[in-house]
């Protein structure tokens, strides 16, 4: 593995996609644009969160492709904040459940643990 940060590409699947796009962008604050799939890819759609290829970070999608399901399954995605209890109070009004309010993981900053609609897990971490 290079000495770069591990995580280069997140996919977040989901049942449905205007659903999730609408939590998200509701949390997050963010407009979600779809993504052109290559080649012959039918039943598979994504919208992509904002990223740029320029700043550090790992940019990615939420999904819907036949035979995947969303929920519980063992990855946690984590979206960077400037105070994760901002987004973490957006949560329910959004849709989803928030599991923990922001809370101190000590010198890493703060976390929050919440559902989308979709019953996946997703992380909100910040340093204040």
């Amino acid at each position: 593995m290079s000495a770069s940060n591990p995580v280069v590409w997140f996919e977040i699947y989901t049942d449905d996609l205007a659903r999730a796009r609408a939590f998200y962008e509701a949390v997050l604050d963010v407009t979600m644009e779809p993504l052109p799939m290559p080649g012959d890819m039918d039943g598979f759609q994504m919208l992509a969160f904002p990223a740029s290829m320029d700043n550090p970070g790992a940019g990615g999608t939420l999904c819907k492709m036949e035979g995947v399901s969303p929920g519980m399954g063992g990855t946690l995605v984590y979206f960077n904040c400037a105070d994760c209890a901002i987004e973490a109070g957006r949560v329910e009004a959004a849709g989803g459940k928030l599991h923990q309010a922001k809370m101190s993981i000590g010198d890493y900053g703060n976390i929050a643990l919440a559902f989308d609609t979709e019953g996946n897990m997703f992380g909100l971490h910040s340093m204040g």
